[in-house]
């Protein structure tokens, strides 16, 4: 028996929160700008976040909140970092960039608990989950943000040396947060009848 579309949206208890998830976009951390949110707003969105799912409840994350004047440090860290290990040019640049463009920066950081029953995977797909619940908790609140990685991400010896991160914590994303500057143009989503294969027995 088919359920008819006006039954599924009776039923749906909060339908301005779907509609918020089917539409929601990242903007681009070059285009975000200044007011960014104060420790009063930015903490509920830390709040969602940490709300993600946590097999064991073993909280294997953390956050490092950075403001302008340690943006600009890591900007130049990343710089020196970069080059030091053997990128050149452009990609130094981009490197430093996502530091040097931002005033309100969240680090995720992955930090694996010792557990004989929670593999390591699952504590890192739980960091994902939290970089993505705040990221997503900022759009709702009416602020531009995106989730990035990139080189300042990948390295260890940067993340240890610019982020204090120990040696089996590693960044699972820098979430910037800001003002939307430019409304970027949605881009093309996934075609769901390629990816998706239903099993019925």
């Amino acid at each position: 028996m088919t359920v008819s579309e006006a039954t599924i949206n009776a039923a749906i208890e909060h339908p301005q929160v779907l509609e918020f998830m089917k539409t929601r976009r990242s903007r681009p951390a070059k285009t975000l700008v200044t007011p960014v949110p104060d420790d009063g707003a930015l903490m509920p969105m830390l709040e969602i976040a940490a709300r993600s799912p946590d097999h064991g409840k073993l909280e294997p994350w953390r956050f490092i909140v950075l403001r302008r004047s340690a943006l600009e440090r890591l900007a130049k860290a990343a710089t020196e970092g970069a080059a030091a290990d053997g990128l050149t040019g452009v990609d130094i640049e981009k490197a430093a960039k996502q530091f040097e463009d931002s005033h309100l920066c969240v680090a995720v950081i992955s930090a694996p608990v010792d557990s004989p029953k929670i593999p390591l995977i699952e504590q890192t797909l739980s960091a994902g989950a939290v970089c993505y619940g705040l990221l997503s908790a900022a759009l709702a609140s009416g602020w531009g943000a995106s989730w990035l990685s990139g080189w300042a991400a990948h390295n260890a010896d940067f993340g240890r040396e610019a982020l204090d991160l120990a040696e089996s914590e590693w960044v699972a994303g820098f979430v910037h947060i800001g003002t939307e500057g430019v409304t970027p143009p949605d881009r093309p989503r996934p075609d769901l009848a390629r990816i998706t294969t239903f099993v019925t027995e």
